[in-house]
């Protein structure tokens, strides 16, 4: 039996209008919940974390132009990526309220419409990959040497992008349902397979032939893929409460699109403008010294290990507010909102005080030459004091999200990297001194507290407060 009639013969026509014995996220105790729908979600992203890593140590080890290119590709991937989370974002939150409200014709239009997304959303970014990705780098002021290095890689890890974009959909309609620890065995997959591909792949171990950097692009690829496989799998094998259907994908809704893109367009939007801010600053810091780029790079490498156990927390936040949002549970959803703020908070301290403490051993998996560590170590720990207010702003506006008012997390993130921090960083520039663009990083974070604190005062009063009682 082919994939397509695996996936029609588990469509049971009767099956969308039976009643399923009530989600765990409806009456498992709230902390015993976000523990058990968070940590495997953590892991997962910690994994993810590790992809990210991964390539950029390994291709560190070619030269530091090599790994300052990978630096330089970060706004593209990151792009990439912010249109394939930020639509299964969407779908997730969509998908677990459909759940909540016992809707569940429609919580499968919504996982068959996702599909449908990523899939178009991977054409999209494999023509504009294969294509022009050598702008990328001419944009940001590159040498010709940085150039072709990454060029090579962009090329590949985003011309074959389809792993990528399957995998975030497949892994997104299992956090949906709770099944988060499947998810996060696909993630560890993918990640396994790609790190013990890379150095066989880069450096030509065991027969194959020494690839470069484009073996570190070609090992991320082959991993995804394979991690997109066994989502897939799992979706059909173990997660029951939907029932994925080509004809469903290539028969796409307009109006479940419009409510997935309600919510993931403003998150697509707010992780994009991530590469924006990382665009702008590549060329501020290209001004100074491609060195200053590379830190850069080397920051974002080593903060991702902080910042995506707190992603991996809400991940896990989302649905369970969702779906206690749909079945109209005030007290666990006010429960979930306050111990998720403060969870993100407490990841957060602990990642301050270990960039702040072990700053130089961290850097040095980059094999950095003596005057990078001049710049990095001082960059890194001015950076790092962010961490606190930035995990107060990321839970917000996950909560936001789980609420279907995605405006307000996009807004959040825009005035913090594009409003302040940007325009900070650029006028501390003009000092001549680049230690003092760093600071743009807590000044923007702190702009960004007070501005997640207005809104989330602002659902509290119009959305949560107004909810019944009665049916807790």
């Amino acid at each position: 039996m082919n994939q397509g009639e695996q996936l029609e013969a588990s469509s049971n026509p009767s099956k969308a209008e039976q009643p399923l014995k009530e989600n765990k996220m409806g009456i498992m105790p709230i902390n015993k919940l976000i523990i058990t729908m968070s940590l495997p979600m953590m892991a997962s992203m910690l994994i993810q974390a590790l992809y990210n890593v991964v390539d950029s140590v390994f291709v560190s080890r070619i030269n530091q132009d090599a790994f300052t290119a990978l630096s330089l590709v970060f706004p593209m991937q990151n792009f990439m990526i912010a249109v394939g989370s930020g639509t299964g974002v969407g779908v997730n939150a969509l998908v677990s309220r459909f759940l909540g409200e016992k809707r569940w014709k429609d919580a499968n239009d919504g996982a068959n419409c996702g599909i449908f997304l990523s899939l178009v959303s991977a054409i999209v970014f494999s023509l504009i990959c294969f294509t022009a990705s050598k702008w990328v780098f001419i944009l940001q002021k590159a040498d010709a040497a940085i150039t072709d290095y990454g060029t090579q890689y962009l090329t590949v890890c985003g011309g074959l992008c389809f792993g990528m974009f399957a995998q975030f959909i497949f892994e997104r309609l299992l956090q949906s349902t709770g099944k988060t620890l499947f998810s996060m065995i696909t993630q560890m997959t993918g990640a396994v397979i790609n790190l013990i591909l890379d150095p066989i792949m880069i450096f030509g171990y065991f027969g194959c032939p020494a690839l470069g950097v484009r073996g570190a692009a070609l090992a991320t690829v082959i991993g995804q893929i394979c991690a997109a496989v066994l989502a897939l799998i799992f979706n059909i094998k173990v997660n029951k409460e939907l029932t994925l259907s080509l004809r469903g994908v290539f028969h796409p809704k307009g109006k479940v699109i419009g409510k997935i893109y309600s919510v993931g367009v403003p998150s697509i939007i707010m992780a994009s403008v991530g590469s924006v801010m990382s665009f702008g600053l590549n060329n501020i810091l290209m001004k100074f010294t491609s060195t200053a780029a590379a830190v850069f790079g080397a920051y974002f490498k080593l903060q991702s290990f902080i910042f995506m156990p707190v992603f991996g927390l809400n991940n896990g936040i989302i649905p369970i507010i969702s779906y206690n949002y749909g079945a109209r549970k005030k007290k666990r959803l006010q429960q979930t909102m306050r111990n998720g703020v403060i969870y993100a908070m407490a990841i957060m301290t602990v990642g301050l005080v270990i960039l702040q403490i072990f700053t130089k051993p961290l850097l040095m998996i980059f094999q950095p030459d003596a005057y990078m560590l001049e710049l990095g170590i001082p960059a890194i720990r001015t950076i790092s004091l962010s961490f606190i207010f930035a995990g107060y702003s990321i839970a917000a506006s996950s909560i936001f999200q789980a609420f279907g008012k995605g405006f307000l997390s996009m807004m959040v993130s825009i005035i913090r990297q594009l409003f302040v921090l940007l325009p900070v960083a650029y006028l501390f520039s003009l000092t001549g001194n680049v230690g003092a663009v760093w600071w743009a990083f807590p000044i923007a974070e702190v702009v960004a507290v007070c501005v997640a604190t207005v809104f989330l005062l602002r659902v509290n009063r119009n959305t949560v407060r107004p909810m019944p009682d009665e049916n807790e």
